[in-house]
């Protein structure tokens, strides 16, 4: 009964406003947002290499300007730990063909773990609400786009914006393979860290953080939770991208799949799946391609991996930031940390015989491309 009572204690506490005000003022256009949260970042980042040019780059919100500009923009919002720099080659893309691009950094990301203590979704939801504004000064038409996190974000937004033309959804994180989340707006009052952050396992690297506070998945459950509640009782109807891994170790992509084909009424919308997928379960709409590559050393699609042309520098096939933490033993991280081959594979993917790290790149990069490019000339 103890137990009982302090849960809702902590439930009640949970659901108060935690929000934080952002730092600076408002900014009345993208280039101000851009110089106020590059200051930020020089003054409060945890930097991980002595030239701080790459970590502020892959940080600090960015812009595409298009040489032929179609009139239309695209604001893409990142994952719970990321940063802007993940859409570095999406971003690109979509600017080669006409399309203003546009990211942004959410509140408690980009400097270190510690300032997700106290972020709150509301922090993250003022962030992208105000950087749709802004876009919107400067184009006829806002797509949006998001990975994991940033897709919940994204997706709750535009549900209640007729005016977004369109999404793109990479990795969408609608429910967690965790049955357990539930709980964290509850521990992180309890517990602020699941993982000691003065452990050995590093901390953050220059592209991302390794280790979260509690209340950041709290956040990221919240953010869930609000886009199932939305899909519950509507549906979109217009063109969306949604990209899933078969594997992904965050996602249940089996409810993503199930809510693209109930909730995502366009005829236009496609979702693309990288692994198998029984014809009962398959339609025009569900493009499938193979996520098991031997000649490629790729077991599986991990949850990030979709993201990224397998030439990027960061994360391509010869990046210069392998995620070799990927939940193998101690001699397998060793093994990929000293530049031995690896093979690639989601999180925690174990195989006799062979030392994977996470994948990051995206072999099926180009062709994506193109099928997001037809979604969005609907």
């Amino acid at each position: 009964m103890k137990l009982l009572r302090l849960l809702v204690l902590l439930s009640l506490v949970g659901c108060a406003d935690r929000s934080t005000a952002l730092s600076a003022p408002s900014p009345t256009s993208f280039e101000q947002y851009r110089q106020q949260t590059l200051a930020r970042l020089e003054r409060d980042r945890r930097f991980q290499n002595p030239d701080h040019g790459l970590e502020l780059d892959w940080n600090a919100p960015r812009e595409w300007v298009a040489q032929t500009p179609n009139g239309h923009g695209v604001l893409l919002v990142h994952g719970l730990g990321d940063s802007p720099g993940s859409f570095s080659d999406i971003g690109a893309q979509l600017a080669s063909r006409g399309y203003r691009v546009r990211t942004l950094l959410l509140p408690g990301h980009g400097t270190q773990p510690y300032d997700m203590l106290d972020v709150d979704i509301a922090d993250w939801r003022r962030t992208v609400a105000q950087q749709v504004a802004l876009l919107r000064q400067d184009v006829d038409q806002v797509y949006l786009g998001g990975f994991s996190t940033g897709a919940n974000l994204v997706l709750e937004y535009a549900m209640d914006d007729p005016g977004i033309a369109g999404l793109l959804m990479f990795s969408p994180a609608f429910k967690a393979r965790n049955r357990f989340i539930w709980m964290l707006p509850w521990l992180t009052y309890v517990k602020p860290w699941l993982r000691d952050p003065e452990g050995p396992r590093q901390l953050q690297s220059p592209l991302r953080y390794q280790n979260i506070p509690t209340n950041g998945f709290a956040q990221f459950y919240r953010t869930s939770a609000a886009v199932r509640d939305k899909l519950a009782d509507a549906t979109f109807d217009r063109p969306v991208l949604i990209v899933s891994a078969a594997h992904d170790s965050v996602v249940d992509v089996q409810f993503v799949r199930e809510a693209f084909t109930a909730r995502f009424s366009h005829p236009a919308s496609r979702m693309i799946w990288y692994g198998e997928l029984p014809a009962p379960q398959r339609s025009p709409r569900i493009l499938v391609r193979s996520d098991h590559l031997p000649a490629e050393r790729i077991s599986q699609f991990s949850h990030m991996g979709v993201l990224f042309a397998p030439g990027n520098p960061q994360y391509g096939r010869q990046g210069q930031q392998p995620e070799c933490w990927n939940g193998q033993t101690d001699e397998g991280l060793q093994h990929c940390l000293a530049g031995k081959p690896v093979w690639y594979s989601a999180w925690g993917y174990r195989e006799p015989d062979k030392v994977h790290a996470r994948l990051t790149f995206n072999p099926y990069f180009e062709w994506q491309a193109e099928v997001m490019e037809q979604v969005m000339r609907q």
